[in-house]
């Protein structure tokens, strides 16, 4: 299980780190990576509709694939330049943010009237509503995040992201399998400790040192060279914060998975489970990363 795991992160990780490169070489901002954005909201949407379908939810699918797509691809909407420089017609727009609340709001009325073209009569439609809307918010929005950071910030704010969240995974794993005695949360996962959790919390922040001291200074354009803010106090601050709330998004799919009474979201991925597991730190760490970037708390 573990040489698996391993074996299938490094291969991971050494993919992204070559898409990664390419994408912050290419003409266009997140061409690269759009391929693998699509890829994973598409596989992330399947497994959330068969976590549905254990609870007896059957949403209308279609729906929920077109309405993910839309809005984690919204952030494109506006041309970022090569540069990552955001152009004027952001303001016009209503901002960056923009395009993805009107995408989101296209979604969710797309499963409203998908609702209403199938109604039959009195049935779970509020309850396939309810989750139609969740994996759109929990999927396509939350990961619109991590695609605006790449776009609005750069790839070096992106790998702050990814680099720091899952450092802090490694950091769980190992520390909790060596030192483990203290269960974190039983009923929601009950092989998590709280020796993993501050494993995760300390990896979390050498890995964000490491980063902006080397990694994002060197990926970044030069209109976005990081100054006086990237401190060590500042770095080491983010991780810990990104580090936290990765693990809070960790817990919120064993949520997930325990009330369905399954283990994994799926088996895409041997040794790591499916595409939900590697995604579930992120999705919820993506909002205060790009929260960080932009209000200038580090970068």
């Amino acid at each position: 299980m573990l040489r698996t795991r391993l074996i299938v992160g490094v291969s991971l990780i050494a993919a992204l780190v070559v898409l990664g490169w390419l994408d912050h070489r290419a003409a266009l901002p997140g061409a690269w990576l759009l391929p693998v954005v699509v890829a994973f909201t598409l596989l992330a949407t399947r497994e959330i509709l068969v976590l549905f379908a254990a609870k007896g939810l059957a949403p209308v699918a279609a729906v929920v694939y077109v309405g993910n797509l839309i809005v984690v691809l919204s952030p494109f909407a506006l041309a970022v330049d090569p540069q990552g420089k955001i152009p004027e017609n952001a303001a016009r727009l209503g901002g960056p943010a923009e395009p993805t609340l009107w995408a989101l709001a296209i979604a969710i009325a797309l499963v409203l009237l998908a609702e209403m073209g199938r109604y039959r009569g009195p049935g779970k439609i509020i309850e396939n509503l309810g989750a139609a809307i969740f994996a759109v918010v929990y999927v396509g929005f939350l990961l619109s995040f991590a695609v605006r950071l790449r776009l609005e910030w750069g790839i070096g704010a992106l790998a702050s992201l990814i680099v720091v969240v899952k450092m802090g995974d490694t950091g769980a794993y190992f520390c909790g399998k060596a030192f483990g005695r203290h269960r974190m949360a039983p009923r929601l996962s009950p092989n998590k400790t709280l020796e993993g959790a501050l494993g995760a919390i300390i990896f979390s922040a050498l890995a964000s040192w490491a980063v902006f001291q080397w990694l994002v200074p060197y990926l970044s354009p030069p209109n976005q060279t990081p100054n006086g803010a990237s401190t060590l106090l500042a770095s080491l601050g983010f991780g810990i914060l990104i580090g936290l709330v990765g693990m809070v998004g960790d817990l919120a799919e064993s949520l997930l998975k325990r009330d369905t009474a399954l283990k994994d979201s799926s088996s895409w991925v041997p040794g790591l489970g499916g595409v939900l597991d590697i995604l579930d730190s992120l999705l919820v760490a993506a909002p205060v990363a790009l929260a960080c970037w932009r209000f200038g708390w580090i970068g």
